[in-house]
């Protein structure tokens, strides 16, 4: 079990994206021209996961967006944040988060659409939510001029780390208790 768990994680590592159970099933399949049974591959993960909760490791197994990948723990989020500091660039504007919540609640959505909702030409923050593969172009409107309808792709469950669109925050998560106890009210 130990040389099918070590395949195992190395799938896991090397994987660009959050691989699933059954693509790595898939995957020693073909390694070892045999079916590999699917309580094998999640005991695998399974020993993976207890392995990594280690303190001595820095990273840990987390589920996804659908699959498994290798995260850092969030003991280490202050030296992680100077790189990502320096990384700063590949971050999403305020306009094109704005814009990729539309189409995450909204989807599918014309650009009209979100131009009404917004109030603003959206046409730069759709090019580069396209570019960093957050959304796709899931076909046309039956409107007239048959505009192009956006959805959120499977990039964008991973880049927010969910597993599926009913995770997303309701506004209800938003709002504040007018009664909580031991605030100061204001006069």
């Amino acid at each position: 079990m130990d040389y099918l768990v070590q395949h195992i994680e190395a799938l896991i590592f090397c994987a660009p994206k959050p691989i699933t159970e059954l693509d790595i099933q898939d995957c020693l399949k073909e390694m070892f021209d045999a079916q590999v049974p699917m309580e094998d591959v999640t005991q695998g993960i399974n020993n993976i996961d207890q392995r990594y909760r280690d303190e001595q490791h820095s990273f840990e197994l987390v589920k996804s967006g659908g699959g498994y990948q290798f995260l850092t723990k969030p003991a280490y989020e202050s030296s992680i944040g100077i790189l990502l500091k320096k990384q700063s660039k590949k971050k999403l504007s305020n306009s094109a988060l704005e814009t990729l919540a539309i189409i995450a609640y909204k989807q599918p959505v014309t650009r009209t659409e979100m131009e009404n909702i917004r109030g603003v030409n959206c046409d730069y923050s759709v090019t580069r939510l396209l570019e960093k593969e957050l959304i796709l172009v899931k076909g046309k409107a039956e409107t007239l001029g048959r505009p192009l309808l956006y959805v959120t792709s499977p990039k964008f469950m991973d880049y927010f780390g969910i597993n599926d669109l009913k995770e997303l925050p309701t506004p209800k998560d938003f709002s504040v208790d007018e009664n909580t106890i031991g605030e100061n009210q204001e006069e």
